[in-house]
């Protein structure tokens, strides 16, 4: 795995929430972003790891463990009006924008029904349209 840097259309930036990815340039709706990277375990690794944040299930047998820090990816933010998507393509997690994402914005995608049911809606959505944290 080689070590992914701020080498796209983005930097990592402060959000609502934390630390975030941000445009720095205007990006087309359906193109790349980044790819989400990391050590890749099996499911049964991975579900022993359930304190572990950034952990990205890829498909029935494996998911990819995202919290080292050269994984540009895991300042991706939960928003339930995404402007980005993840999709798999022969094991591998990317983003690519689902609408056209100007400069300075913050990219998002929704973590899942299942995370947000789990983590995200018992302390309450933090993201823009949900509007729990005063901005």
């Amino acid at each position: 795995m080689t070590a992914q840097r701020s080498e796209g259309p983005f930097r990592v930036g402060r959000s609502r929430t934390g630390l975030g990815l941000f445009a720095t340039d205007t990006i087309a709706k359906g193109a790349f972003i980044i790819e989400y990277v990391g050590p890749r375990l099996s499911n049964e690794e991975a579900d022993e790891r359930r304190t572990a944040r950034y952990l990205f299930e890829v498909n029935s047998r494996w998911t990819i463990d995202g919290s080292p820090y050269w994984n540009t990816a895991r300042y991706l933010n939960h928003s339930c009006r995404p402007n980005a998507e993840a999709y798999e393509t022969r094991g591998r997690i990317r983003f690519r924008a689902k609408q056209r994402i100007k400069a300075g914005d913050e990219i998002t995608f929704h973590y899942g029904r299942d995370y947000f049911e789990k983590i995200i809606r018992p302390l309450g959505c933090k993201c823009q349209r949900c509007g729990s944290v005063e901005a």
